[in-house]
């Protein structure tokens, strides 16, 4: 299982990352969309 809390990043002052609670459960599909520059390189750097 991944767990994430209160995670968020700012880079020059824009914040880029900001989740209060995610979970996923062992075994289950995920997939992390969005725009260039959301975040989600930046989330799976800190998984």
């Amino acid at each position: 299982m991944i767990t994430t809390s209160n995670l968020s990043k700012t880079y020059s002052g824009n914040q880029v990352l900001h989740i209060e609670n995610l979970e996923i459960p062992k075994g289950q599909s995920f997939g992390l969309v969005g725009n260039n520059g959301a975040g989600k390189t930046t989330y799976f750097s800190y998984c």
